[in-house]
Parts: structure tokens; C-alpha cells; sequence
């Protein structure tokens, strides 16, 4: 039996478990993978290939970089032992054992301080903050580029930041000179069905989208319309918590933070002064 895709109105409606806030206008495939993303914990062993990888990266490549410094490289893992040891130092998810591959996002300012060695040329721009946030953010947008590309080839993905748990050993076991950070990494394989993922509903968009100026008058009530409709999606899942709780329990104390509470001497210690 044939099943009907769902309407736009209906993908958009999905994000938020309740009413589209606009009637989409305008809809593309690209529109339905961004609205219909969701995340998979649970994979198929079904390889990926050389050529599906390479495109996922090629995919990566053309997001932003500011300057087109592509401060950002990315460590492919597929050894079933490696994967095992980073799954153990991030939080031992099971997914990351499971999938055919761990992306690893870093940022990566080796590169250039290795063209200026090269050079023996000037570099100190890259000891600020500023370069290394750059960085950061250039490996997310070709992290992000990558995800939505493979969940357009039929993929499943999660993001796994617990790889930021424990960076010094993380970089001990990929190898990472100085210069070059592991961010998030990106489990990547062909979903397992008996999982069925659901798409998590996301805050109101009146609770986010601000005209002209921030405004924070709303937030409340928009927060509690919040809070009934993810509170059916916690019960499918099996979660007790309410939104608000799980965000406060996350950010209650340097504990809750699992080892990146030492982010910033770890990040020094890998040679990102961040002046």
C-alpha cells in the first residue's frame, strides 16, 4: 500500500506538534529534510561508502567559512575498536559502536599556523578568541552541511557532543597536534526502523523569532504552550522530565557539565590561548 507523503503544512505542523505558524508559501525537497530532521539512535550495519563519504564532505565543503579561512577538518572513523574507545570516553553511547561511522568535527588552526611556520610569517591574530570561535563555528556550519546532506541520501544521523567529555584523550586517540580540537562529532548510517524516531517538537516560534529588538515579555507563556506539547513527545520516549527541567538539571552546576566544565584549560592545553 502506498503511503501519501505528507503535506507541507503537515511537515511544518510536525516541528512544533501543533499549528504551522505560516502556511508555507514556498516548498522544496531541501525544506522537507531540514523540517523532517530527526535524530537516530539505533542503526542498520549497512556500510557507508568511500562515495557517499566523499560526498558528504564535498557537501561540507560548501557551507561558510568566514574568510574562507576553513579553519575546520574532520576525522572519519570506522574502525569498529576506535570507535568502541571514543564511545567510552563519550558517555559510552551505544550508537556511536553501532553506526558505520563517527564523524569528527575539529576545529583546526594547525593548517594556518603551519602556512606561517612555512612562511615565517606573523600569526598572532590566531591566539584570540576570536580566531578560535571562528573555528568552531566553521566546523559546525560544515558539520551541519554534512548532516543535511546525508538525511537527503535516506540517512540517519545524531550529534554527539560528549565527545567534548574528555578532549585530551579524544586527541591522544585521533592524533590531534596542537592546534586542532574535536568540537562534536556526527554519527552517520541507515536508521534501524524498529527505532522509530520521532521529530522532537521545538519552542514556539514567537518564543525565538524577535522584531527588531529582543523582547522577553512573552517568553512565559510561550514557554508553557511549550511544555504541554513536548510533554506528549517525553512520554512516547519514556522521559519523565518536563522541558524546563531537563534544561535546569543540565546547566545546575559545573558537574552537570561532564568533564566541560574544564573546556576552557583544556582548549590552552591544545594550543588555543584564546586571549
Amino acid at each position: 500500500m502506498t503511503q501519501i507523503a505528507p503535506s507541507p503544512e503537515q511537515v511544518v505542523a510536525q516541528r512544533y506538534r501543533g499549528p504551522a505558524p505560516v502556511e508555507p508559501a514556498h516548498w522544496n525537497p531541501v525544506l522537507r529534510v531540514l523540517h523532517e530532521h530527526r535524530s537516530v539512535r539505533r542503526y542498520l550495519p549497512d556500510p557507508i561508502s568511500d562515495e557517499t563519504l566523499r560526498l558528504l564532505i564535498s557537501a561540507a565543503q560548501s557551507a561558510p567559512t568566514s574568510s574562507n579561512l576553513q579553519a575546520w577538518s574532520v576525522i572519519a572513523v570506522r574502525d569498529p575498536e576506535r570507535k568502541a574507545r571514543l564511545a567510552a570516553l563519550a558517555g559510552d553511547q551505544e550508537h556511536i559502536r553501532q553506526a558505520p561511522v563517527l564523524l569528527v568535527w575539529t576545529a583546526d588552526l594547525a593548517r594556518l599556523r603551519g602556512l606561517a611556520a612555512e612562511r615565517d610569517a606573523p600569526l598572532e591574530g590566531a591566539d584570540y578568541l576570536e580566531s578560535s570561535y571562528v573555528a568552531f563555528l566553521d566546523a559546525a556550519l560544515a558539520a551541519q552541511n554534512a548532516l543535511v546532506a546525508a538525511e537527503s541520501l535516506g540517512l540517519g544521523t545524531v550529534y554527539i557532543g560528549a565527545i567534548r567529555n574528555h578532549p585530551e584523550q579524544v586527541a591522544a586517540e585521533l592524533a590531534l597536534p596542537p592546534g586542532v580540537f574535536a568540537v562534536v562529532g556526527l554519527v552517520v548510517g541507515t536508521p534501524d526502523p524498529s527505532e522509530d524516531a520521532r521529530v522532537k517538537p521545538r519552542l514556539p516560534q514567537d518564543a525565538v523569532l524577535h522584531a527588531e529588538a529582543y523582547d522577553a515579555d512573552a517568553q512565559s507563556a510561550h514557554i508553557a504552550e511549550y511544555e504541554t506539547r513536548i510533554a506528549e513527545f517525553y512520554s512516547e520516549q519514556r522521559l519523565e522530565h518536563s522541558w524546563t527541567e531537563r534544561v535546569l538539571a543540565r546547566l545546575a552546576s559545573a558537574a552537570a557539565l561532564k568533564g566541560r566544565d574544564r573546556l576552557r584549560d583544556q582548549l590552552a592545553a591544545q594550543g588555543f590561548p584564546l586571549r
